[in-house]
């Protein structure tokens, strides 16, 4: 194993330059360091910066200050593009929009086709990454007629074909139901407990950020907090300060404490509080 993240930013600042100028900073002096086999989510309103770090991660963006390094390849280096690329792999919001094929295992041949894989490895990799997903059965189907969590979960066999090390999702879920949101959310654990493969997800939903090792909040272009998610979401008044609930097993929680109870703040789930509450009546 190397001993370098797989991801670090260091003093990552980035502005989109407009034509008049200089635009207000996205992103202002981060500097992260994101282990290999790690699971990280990333939650912050919109216009929190947490989709441009994302773009940062697989060189889809370049600073505008600071460094971004992929397993110690500086991203403004245009050498390493390609190499970045296989490594760091990205799932985007709408799944519509990043299926390429008329049939889903072409689909997920498609990447690994444009980087000039022998075909015989690539059969291997699709039916590999299909069964990975859940998706196999599906092979053969055209992808419009797929639900918006199998249409996201054929988005990420595509990237899984590609064989990366890690895999950035921005807010994977945004557009599906709570089924989609279900299915994709389990892939994702699936792959970083399975596979081993590093876990970037970006989000909006408390509860999907609750799932992660370790819960990066921004704000502003700046990170405000860093930690696992139990202690993140134990600053419910910080948090709200910032326009962002906790979840529901924590806002309960929090609500009995208030009313006096010695309940603890770190339940993320249901069970969580079951638990909690029946030590309160023991």
């Amino acid at each position: 194993m190397s001993h370098h993240p797989i991801i670090q930013t260091e003093h990552l600042t980035f502005r989109y330059t407009t034509e008049e100028g200089a635009a207000p900073t996205v992103l202002d002096e981060v500097t992260l360091s994101i282990e290999s086999g790690s699971f990280v989510a990333v939650l912050g309103h919109n216009g929190s910066g947490k989709s441009t770090l994302a773009k940062h991660m697989n060189a889809i963006l370049l600073p505008s200050g600071g460094k971004v390094y992929v397993n110690g390849l500086d991203t403004t280096e245009e050498a390493h593009l390609l190499d970045i690329r296989r490594q760091v792999g990205m799932v985007f919001q709408n799944p519509d929009n990043q299926i390429v094929a008329s049939v889903v295992e072409e689909d997920v041949a498609f990447a690994p086709e444009n980087l000039g894989i022998p075909s015989a490895e690539i059969r291997q990799r699709v039916d590999q990454a299909l069964a990975t997903v859940g998706m196999s059965d599906y092979a053969r189907h055209a992808p419009h007629l797929l639900s918006g969590g199998q249409k996201q979960r054929v988005a990420i066999a595509g990237v899984l074909a590609m064989r990366p090390r890690c895999i950035v999702l921005d807010e994977p879920t945004a557009m599906l139901d709570p089924v989609g949101r279900r299915e994709v959310m389990s892939t994702i654990q699936a792959l970083n407990r399975d596979e081993g493969i590093t876990v970037v997800l970006i989000t909006h939903h408390m509860d999907e950020a609750a799932q992660a090792d370790r819960l990066i909040v921004m704000q502003g272009g700046q990170v405000a907090a860093d930690a696992h998610p139990s202690q993140v979401f134990q600053n419910v008044d910080g948090l709200r300060a910032m326009g962002l609930e906790v979840p529901q097993p924590v806002a309960l929680m929090y609500e009995l404490r208030r009313h006096g109870l010695n309940v603890p703040l770190d339940a993320l789930t249901v069970d969580d509080c079951v638990r909690a509450l029946k030590l309160l009546l023991t």
